[in-house]
């Protein structure tokens, strides 16, 4: 395999790839793959902008974790104490793996050693550190900073607490919202209409969907987006124009009334029973005692349950009539369903205002900040013209380097607050700019949950080229996974490349390559057909009893899990009895609780495990 590294498109050589990633005078944006050495790349960064002369305070660099940014400045704090002690041979190594060739004379380059191994000292001297922070924890400063006037116009009180975790604000609102219904008749009415049509549970997910997504939806609100996403079937459908109401369509049409009166006629006198029979349906559907057509009955007679047009025989006279009665019940139906979207999106959009208006409500008045206020207030203060020039002057003073690990899984907020600030260097030549870089790899993004979006790197890195003039860099080779792994993914990628799995085509990956000689070895365990025996409660006769303090009842689906988790703990024991440690073993699961049955598995094996735990996020 031949390593690949491309700077601006072309290949290029490791040493000249890291030599440009290294560099704190480039803005560069990096999209590499796992095993690259993504964070190596960021702190060397940090240690060569250190050795040209920024201090600590000056340079800002941004993950997702406070783990992450734990390990970090861990990893920097290592470094520096070793540079400290390292023999001067040992550190010219590492300034060459850096991209610093000595310089010619023995003078020069015992100087930058020097300047190297007195890094450490520096820093304990100044008691400044490099600025280490989540995005969040870089909002919440700027927000500490925020004039009083931001808080008053985004509603948020001039002493705070900031909520961290939201989930227990979360769960009181409920009982507010409920109160607040009782006051409320139109919008108690829209709640119970959704209860009606698809149950409580399913209407409270969808609020709590977008009490999640508060801050999301607020903006479109704002910019009038949310009324008009789904359109009313008289706009979305040819023929109803003017119309409130789709039975309209019928009650106030005679031309329509007219074509389904025929159809029935015409269905009536034929000689198959069953149709005869539709067309008596049809009639009586149209002369109600009450006046007004039964619609829905009208279009059961001429159309099928699955909303296709019902099957008539053409030796029935006048069958144009009713295909042409057919055709228009069709359109209602297509009308009725557009409706049906139509108020299911107004009534949610209605009481997703008051969810929201009663979670704010309850933050004022316990003095509650949540990460969504802290992002919210960071972009007003980083795009407001007036703002943001008065919050720039500041940063620009304080501020010569920025780095964003993990590029990937960067909101789309997150991002707009960051350009914000730096799309003000754009077209000045970037010379007073803070040096920009950004490092990632859209296949890794994992937090779709926190609203990342990896579309948002492919827009940084126009930016970091186009705005800012600085490089691209991008790199698919790694250096811990074994060439059968590589294999595999390659494999799996190429063939979403191709469309042959199911799902969203994946689009620009590049097959990647390995610095490890070994073989390795990728397993497939199978699968474990939902047909197969023991899944689900045991069989009972029809009627019988079930004892159900001697007798649980247990879904399918929970005993498939357990039987994957056991046949997957299995086969770990077998890892780990012919001498693999614990520790060295790493599974990964599409979602949380399918762990839970393998850790529990594995405990009745002896083995250690542990579920990793959620990671904070400033």
């Amino acid at each position: 395999m031949t390593p690949a590294y491309e700077h601006n498109g072309q290949a290029v050589s490791a040493n000249a790839f890291y030599a440009i990633a290294c560099d704190p005078r480039r803005h560069v944006a990096i999209e590499a793959c796992a095993g690259a050495g993504k964070t190596w790349m960021l702190v060397s960064r940090i240690v060569r902008a250190l050795l040209d002369g920024a201090q600590p305070q000056e340079i800002l660099a941004i993950t997702f974790t406070k783990r992450a940014a734990g390990e970090m400045r861990e990893r920097l704090q290592q470094w520096l104490e070793e540079f400290s002690v390292a023999d001067p041979v040992k550190l010219l190594d590492e300034l060459a793996i850096r991209g610093i060739a000595a310089p010619a004379g023995a003078g020069p380059a015992a100087e930058l050693v020097k300047k190297l191994a007195n890094l450490y000292a520096h820093d304990l001297a100044t008691g400044r550190q490099v600025q280490i922070r989540t995005f969040h924890g870089w909002f919440a400063a700027l927000l500490r900073n925020a004039p009083h006037g931001v808080l008053l116009q985004l509603g948020l009180p001039p002493q705070y607490e900031l909520l961290e975790d939201d989930s227990d604000a979360k769960a009181q609102v409920w009982r507010l919202f409920y109160a607040a219904l009782i006051g409320k008749p139109a919008l108690r009415a829209d709640f119970e209409a959704l209860v009606f049509d698809y149950g409580r549970f399913q209407t409270e997910r969808a609020l709590q969907a977008a009490l999640d997504k508060r801050l999301e939806f607020g903006m479109a609100d704002a910019a009038g987006v949310v009324n008009a996403s789904v359109a009313h079937f008289s706009q979305q459908c040819p023929g109803f124009k003017g119309l409130t109401e789709p039975q309209e369509a019928l009650s106030q049409s005679t031309g329509n009334l007219q074509i389904f009166r025929d159809a029935a006629v015409a269905l009536g006198r034929a000689s198959a029973p069953t149709f005869s029979a539709k067309g008596v349906e049809l009639e009586h559907a149209l002369n109600q005692a009450s006046g007004q057509p039964d619609l829905q009955a009208a279009l059961a007679a001429l159309l099928t349950k699955d909303s296709t047009a019902r099957k008539f025989g053409e030796k029935i006279a006048h069958i144009e009539r009713v295909r042409e009665a057919q055709a228009l019940a069709l359109r209602i139906q297509q009308a009725l369903h557009q409706h049906g979207a139509w108020l299911y999106q107004q009534r949610m959009a209605r009481l997703s205002r008051l969810l929201i208006e009663e979670f704010a409500a309850l933050k004022r008045e316990r003095g509650w900040v949540d990460m969504n206020d802290v992002e919210r207030a960071a972009s007003l203060m980083l795009s407001d013209t007036v703002l943001s020039g008065w919050l720039q002057q500041r940063l620009d003073a304080s501020i010569r380097h920025v780095l964003v690990d993990e590029f990937q899984d960067t909101s789309p907020l997150q991002w707009q607050a960051l350009f914000a600030w730096l799309s003000g260097y754009g077209g000045s030549g970037a010379g007073a700019a803070p040096s920009v870089f950004m490092v990632g790899d859209p296949k890794q993004s994992i937090y779709r949950f926190r609203r990342a979006e990896p579309q948002v790197f492919k827009a940084a890195k126009v930016f970091v080229q186009e705005g800012l003039g600085g490089d691209l860099l991008s790199c698919d080779h790694t250096r811990r996974n074994a060439l059968a792994v590589v294999h595999t993914v390659n494999h799996v990628m190429q063939a979403a490349m191709r469309g042959d799995v199911a799902g969203d085509v994946y689009d620009g990956y590049r097959n990647h390559t390995t610095s490890s000689t070994q073989e390795g070895d990728v397993l497939r365990l199978p699968p474990i057909s939902r047909s197969s025996g023991g899944l689900g409660s045991p069989e009972l006769a029809p009627g019988a009893w079930r004892d159900t303090l001697s007798m649980p009842q247990t879904e399918a689906e929970e005993t498939l899990k357990e039987r994957e988790a056991r046949q997957a703990a299995r086969w770990i024991w077998a890892q780990v009895a012919r001498g693999v440690l614990p520790k060295d073993i790493l599974v990964l699961s599409r979602r949380r609780a399918s762990l839970g049955p393998l850790h529990e598995a594995l405990r009745a094996l002896q083995i250690p495990s542990q579920i990793g735990e959620k990671t904070a996020l400033i």
